[in-house]
């Protein structure tokens, strides 16, 4: 029996470790059941991780265990999106979303928070750092920033209607369009937001686990009132083949925000964590060294 033991310890040398798997928790805030990963490590730092629209709390799951040695780490579902409830009166704007984040905050008694969100959680991110500077030591927003424009608001609108009328034959064929669409991201980064971000329909038909209502809050959006506020160390990392940050917009954050770090990562596209993990991690981890 030792011996066998002792076998097993040995081998266990050599193999990798495996990544650590969230728990599923879930609080009630504004009168909606939010869900939320939790990778543990109670005492740390809380690291709070809010999705992109459309997306799901999962989609940060090969880049979160990366942090549990420094932080709590904690993804959300963002209402309307995943395992999370749906607003009654379709209420999706940036400051609806945000409101949930500081009563997940409080709930939770949570200070020190380093918030990272992509794509629409960044603008949450942004918001909410601005409103509370007290709480809040870092900031990274991820290929997002103050601004978002008419021409992108009615594109995103329009394609949420097309999909959820259609839908796909299957979780492959949903995983084969977003491959189509992102050639650049790891396929299993795409086969876990694929499976993880939908859900069978009535009639069989994959459709994506969110409120069809989301497009209500996704219009033109000008966050500056809260930027302006923001007091901690924040990053903006963008994606080289992205134009949602254009340079324009990066010239007066720098005028803005004294303590901002702007880096682009090139040849990557709004998601630059998935496309180019390593790197995108080695710039995170020298911005939350300062």
């Amino acid at each position: 029996m030792k011996l066998g033991l002792s076998f097993a310890l040995f081998m266990s040398m050599f193999q990798s470790p495996q990544p650590a798997r969230p728990a599923d928790r879930f609080v009630s805030v504004n009168g909606l059941r939010i869900h939320y990963l939790d990778w543990g490590a109670e005492g740390k730092p809380p690291l709070i991780m809010l999705h992109g629209i459309g997306r799901v709390a999962h989609t940060f799951d090969h880049i979160a265990p990366h942090f549990t040695g420094k932080y709590h780490v904690m993804a959300i579902d963002m209402r309307g999106h995943g395992d999370s409830g749906w607003d009654p009166k379709g209420a999706y704007l940036v400051e609806d979303y945000t409101r949930d984040i500081e009563a997940f905050a409080e709930q939770l008694h949570l200070r020190n928070i380093v918030i990272w969100g992509n794509s629409t959680g960044g603008r949450v991110a942004q918001v909410f750092a601005g409103l509370h500077p007290e709480l809040v030591t870092a900031v990274i927003s991820e290929d997002v920033g103050p601004e978002r424009p008419r021409e992108i608001a009615d594109g995103f609108t329009s394609r949420v209607k097309r999909e959820d009328e259609t839908g796909w034959a299957s979780e492959e064929e949903l995983f084969a369009n977003l491959k189509a669409g992102n050639s650049r991201t790891p396929d299993e980064i795409l086969r876990a937001y694929a499976h993880y971000g939908s859900k069978p329909r009535v009639d069989g038909r994959i459709v994506w686990k969110r409120d069809p209502a989301i497009g209500n809050g996704f219009v033109p959006t000008e966050l500056w009132r809260f930027v302006r506020e923001i007091k901690a160390p924040i990053i903006y990392i963008l994606g080289g083949r992205s134009t949602i940050v254009p340079a324009e917009t990066q010239e007066d954050l720098k005028r803005t925000l004294p303590q901002v770090q702007i880096v682009t990562i090139p040849g990557a596209g709004h998601y630059p964590n998935e496309e180019n993990t390593k790197e995108f991690l080695a710039i995170v981890d020298k911005f939350l060294a300062l």
